[in-house]
């Protein structure tokens, strides 16, 4: 499959290899997919970026030694499902998810994987959320920052009398601003 990588500090166009669902997982195929800020901080600020991340004891820190395929905040088509897996998604059915394969119980994370527009790739069956019926698959795209932003609005427990200010329009200081 064709897909924007980001390699030795640029984005270049290249091929990946095909994946294949495992057991627990559905293979899916991109329809629309965002870039978000965090990534074009990581591509720009890479060293930092990654140091922070491994100070602050993420376990998903981005490996530079790595190809990645930024973004994180995408809608797919479900094309087939691995070996075992419940079939509740039928295929063309449109999903979100969070963009990782996970496996075993409690669920260990193995891989972030990230894809761009007209990638396909592998996620776990139960990160999968369905999308509604008729919403678009641009629309459902925001999913992810969307629920990045209410969540931010819950954790910070405004009362009548806060002023919050937002800097930044992004998706994600949009879906604040909506919250």
């Amino acid at each position: 499959m064709r897909a924007a990588i980001f390699r030795n500090g640029g984005i270049v166009v290249d091929d990946l290899g095909d994946p294949t669902p495992s057991e627990g997982q559905v293979l899916v195929k991109s329809l629309c997919c965002g870039i978000c800020g965090s990534d074009l901080h990581a591509a720009k600020h890479t060293p930092e970026f990654v140091d922070r991340s491994r100070r602050s004891g993420n376990r998903w820190a981005m490996d530079p030694e790595r190809d990645v395929v930024f973004g994180h905040e995408f809608c797919c088509e479900v094309v087939d499902h691995g070996p075992g897996t419940d079939k509740r998604l039928k295929p063309g059915t449109l999903v979100c998810s969070m963009p990782m394969t996970i496996a075993g119980t409690p669920c260990t994370v193995l891989a972030i994987q990230t894809i761009s527009p007209a990638a396909s790739h592998s996620t776990c069956r139960l990160l999968l959320l369905e999308v509604p019926n008729g919403l678009s698959a641009a629309h459902a795209a925001l999913t992810e920052p969307i629920a990045v932003g209410w969540h931010a609005v819950q954790k910070a427990r405004l009362t009548p009398h806060d002023i919050p200010l937002v800097i930044g329009c992004s998706p994600v200081g949009l879906a604040v601003i909506a919250s």
